[in-house]
């Protein structure tokens, strides 16, 4: 006679209770006594509460007495609750093919987490036709004083086929505008913690000014060109255009009011501290503005950025003559910069992160592998596929993935 056929069982074990060291070796070491294979596993700890999952395959059925009973007598004695359930190789097949839906990340940033934040993003999901599989908190541990936190950050691990991308996209950057969040949605490719370069508009996104509004003030005709600037920040002006006319309101100040203007040039929010950890992880960095080159030279000293592009005011004399030298850097040459720098550093195209608040910002934008609108028009917040509104710049790490003890160990260790 032929050896009769082994018969596996499958058997899923959720255990909870205190966490404390060598929980999951004495737990695993009985299981290998009896050759049971491990099919899937998981843990989460929480205030010091393990949560842990295994679905295991027990060679023989006639092995799955013992096996069950020695553990209750291990988890009993170790104080932690458990639960098997039994599974059936369809249940189990079903689950395994579903594993090889799409996988996407949805990340939620605010100053602060509140339950009904986390129940409409995730009512969207389930909406959408997307099962979360994992939730995880990249943010620090929040004070119990809120005034003294400044970010946090959840990330949920979805899976499944969305039949509306761009409904899903619309409905996520509606609630984010209700509750004054924001919500990035991308798909968890190999790209996602293997970006290497990250370019930056400047005016009003690094700094907080736009210069040419700076430079008007000091030639006394702020008002006509920055009712010029926020036309062309909106879309309504092409940039070209709008900035040559700007730019001639300028002829005749002079050259030394720049530097009183480049020394007051506040920070955006988070910049230094984005820029720092990036350097420390080993990005290239690059600024392609609208601006000029003057201010975006400040910056690369100030901040070690590698790559400036912006646009050369002519001076003569002292006087600034209202023209600039060479070619305007509109956002058709700011896309054009993106891929020539990403050539040079050959860096692929996904592996690029682009962060801008104007129109002009949107052929880069569009470029990039990551965009992001940063605190941006609602024509570019809607036209790009992220954005971040309330929140500083250094919130761009955690739609990379970085976990915040991460970037601070790295931070930490740099010599920088």
């Amino acid at each position: 006679m032929g050896r009769a056929q082994r018969v596996s069982e499958l058997v899923l074990i959720n255990v909870s209770g205190r966490d404390k060291p060598g929980l999951t070796s004495e737990i695993t070491g009985i299981m290998g006594r009896y050759d049971v294979r491990i099919l899937d596993i998981g843990q989460a700890v929480i205030h010091d509460h393990l949560t842990w999952g295994i679905l295991i395959e027990i060679p023989d059925e006639s092995q799955s007495s013992p096996v069950i009973r020695d553990l209750l007598f291990q988890l009993h004695s170790l104080d932690l609750q458990a639960h098997f359930a039994p599974i059936t190789e369809e249940e189990y097949q079903v689950w395994a093919e579903g594993r090889n839906r799409a996988c996407y990340i949805v990340t939620l940033l605010a100053r602060d987490i509140k339950a009904e934040q986390i129940a409409r993003v995730s009512a969207i999901t389930a909406r959408h036709g997307l099962n979360i599989d994992n939730i995880t908190r990249l943010s620090a541990r929040p004070s119990l004083n809120p005034a003294d936190n400044r970010i946090a950050c959840v990330e949920f691990s979805v899976r499944g086929t969305p039949s509306d991308l761009e409904q899903l996209r619309a409905d996520f950057l509606h609630i984010a505008g209700e509750m004054n969040v924001d919500i990035a949605f991308q798909e968890d490719s190999i790209f996602r913690r293997n970006r290497r370069l990250v370019v930056f508009d400047m005016d009003s996104t690094l700094i907080e000014a736009e210069v040419i509004d700076e430079l008007a003030h000091e030639a006394g005709v702020g008002a006509q060109v920055a009712e010029i600037t926020e036309r062309a920040m909106q879309g309504e002006l092409d940039f070209s255009q709008s900035f040559a006319e700007r730019l001639a309101l300028l002829k005749g100040l002079d050259e030394s009011v720049l530097e009183g203007i480049a020394c007051r040039l506040k920070m955006t929010e988070g910049a230094e501290h984005l820029i720092r950890s990036l350097k420390a992880l080993g990005y290239r960095t690059a600024i392609l503005s609208g601006g000029f080159t003057y201010f975006a030279r400040h910056l690369q000293r100030k901040l070690g950025i590698d790559y400036i592009y912006a646009n050369e005011l002519e001076i003569v004399e002292g006087k600034v003559t209202g023209n600039v030298k060479g070619q305007i850097v509109d956002g058709k040459r700011k896309a054009e910069l993106l891929l020539e720098i990403a050539e040079k550093e050959h860096i692929a195209r996904e592996q690029v992160i682009a962060v801008g608040d104007g129109a002009n910002d949107l052929p880069m934008l569009s470029q990039a592998g990551l965009g992001v609108a940063f605190r941006a028009k609602p024509l570019v917040k809607e036209s790009a596929r992220h954005s971040i509104s309330t929140l500083g710049l250094d919130a761009i790490l955690y739609l990379i993935g970085f976990r915040e003890s991460e970037t601070n160990q790295t931070l930490q260790s740099s010599p920088l």
